[in-house]
């Protein structure tokens, strides 16, 4: 019975000091050159052997992530916003946890050291639950070092905001028009993307994105129709004019649809020059494909000053939109047999000037962003005899702020959002409503 314990107690050592050295180990390859790790571990006794197993099979694995606490104050109690949600309706202030974010990414290399697979998982944690917002593989080409495939969820290759990371990007959230248009930013599907991986490659400035997704994104637990969105974007990666001054730009396409599931379909129309809704009941609509297209154009310009940095970006949206009376959002779930659906012409854009403030750890930022979601139809022509309701009304959000890069790993933004919609002759809408929003929000990365 001793000898039996003695044995147990030696092994639980041995696991235990492995295990140790294993954690150690894992945490000190995502900083340290591997040949300081190998000379550390001693490859002539089993324990280093193993040790160097271990880094050989871990030394691709990287985590990373972030959290955004903040604490909100609103014009009023109740007030309906796209800056993290709306109010209570008991409540115009809020602490709250706005994301929170662990991601997982592994990278695969082949014997030539090139890179040949490479995994993300991505999960956003709240206090409103967890839920995915990336989950998806790709695979690289490597006799050009040209071409990727990815198959996953990830995001739509569509504009430049809405790629931009939450982490990185100046203002509280994206524009209206993202958050409505591309609800999530992400969705299930696969994309070929082209971008030169060789740094001496004449063509190293290009990137090019197309993919087919499913539609409903991240509002939806599952497709529910045949038709699949096509995606694309042409980018031109930052290009030096000079020194101190950087270009890039990026054009978008999105061709898409759903499935109409009733017979009753609603486009503006005139007469007389008054706009109003005409219905077009045509049996012959059931099951045809309700437009879905947009095209975007963006560019961003940088300038390297004595202050810091000055940036200016510019993105510009236009296109139709297939919804339903009360929302312009991509409905998350099928119509139902009587249910009509909307087709709206829209448009909107978003509009940045970042400028450091004596060096680049503070930064003063202006954004405008306005989204217009029925052009054929403005101010006080937006009325319920024509047809008209809140998803016509169009708004244009002036948010400034300012941001504080402590350190790498925290940031402070104060930002105001003064948001203003258009008066129009529905009933609560005919003067601007009370919805502008202050966030005083930390930033916590590793």
């Amino acid at each position: 019975m001793q000898v039996a314990c003695l044995n147990l107690r030696t092994m639980y050592r041995y696991c235990l000091q492995r295990f140790i050295l294993f954690i150690a180990l894992f945490f000190l390859a995502t900083t340290i050159h591997a040949q300081f790790l190998m000379d550390m571990a001693d490859t002539t006794k089993d324990i280093g052997k193993g040790l160097l197993a271990i880094y050989k099979r871990y030394d691709h694995l990287r985590i990373n992530g972030y959290i955004q606490p903040q604490y909100q104050v609103a014009s009023e109690p109740g007030t309906k916003s796209y800056n993290g949600g709306d109010f209570p309706p008991y409540s115009n202030n809020r602490f709250m946890l706005r994301r929170g974010r662990i991601r997982f990414e592994y990278a695969r290399f082949n014997k030539n050291d090139k890179l040949s697979v490479q995994f993300v998982f991505q999960f956003d944690g709240t206090e409103r639950g967890v839920f995915i917002r990336d989950f998806w593989g790709r695979i690289f080409e490597n006799k050009w070092q040209f071409f990727s495939l990815s198959m996953g969820m990830f995001a739509r290759p569509f504009g430049y905001e809405l790629n931009l990371s939450s982490s990185d990007r100046e203002s509280p959230e994206r524009g209206r028009m993202s958050q409505i248009l591309m609800k999530t930013e992400r969705d299930l599907g696969a994309m070929v993307s082209f971008e030169p991986r060789d740094q001496q490659n004449i063509l190293n400035y290009l990137k090019f994105d197309a993919g087919f997704f499913n539609g409903p994104g991240l509002t939806s637990s599952t497709d529910f129709d045949s038709y699949k969105d096509f995606i694309s974007r042409a980018g031109f990666k930052p290009y030096p004019l000079s020194k101190n001054v950087w270009i890039s730009s990026g054009v978008s396409y999105f061709q898409g649809g759903l499935r109409q599931s009733s017979a009753y379909q609603y486009h503006t129309s005139e007469s007389g020059g008054v706009p109003f809704f005409l219905i077009d009941s045509s049996a012959e609509k059931i099951g045809s494909k309700a437009p879905r297209k947009y095209r975007g154009a963006d560019l961003q310009l940088k300038i390297r000053n004595g202050w810091g940095f000055t940036e200016l970006r510019g993105e510009y949206w236009r296109g139709t939109q297939t919804s339903t009376y009360a929302s312009s959002e991509t409905p998350p779930l099928p119509l139902g047999p009587t249910e009509a659906s909307y087709v709206r012409k829209f448009d909107g854009a978003f509009f940045y000037l970042l400028q450091s403030i004596g060096n680049p750890k503070h930064q003063l930022g202006i954004k405008l962003d306005w989204y217009d979601p029925n052009t054929g139809v403005k101010e006080k022509e937006v009325s319920t005899d024509k047809g008209f309701g809140p998803a016509d009304i169009k708004y244009v959000t002036l948010g400034f702020g300012y941001i504080f890069y402590i350190n790498e790993n925290l940031k402070l933004l104060l930002w105001y959002d003064d948001v203003r919609n258009e008066k129009t002759n529905l009933p609560g809408f005919t003067e601007d409503l009370k919805d502008n929003v202050f966030t005083c929000r930390l930033q916590f990365r590793f």
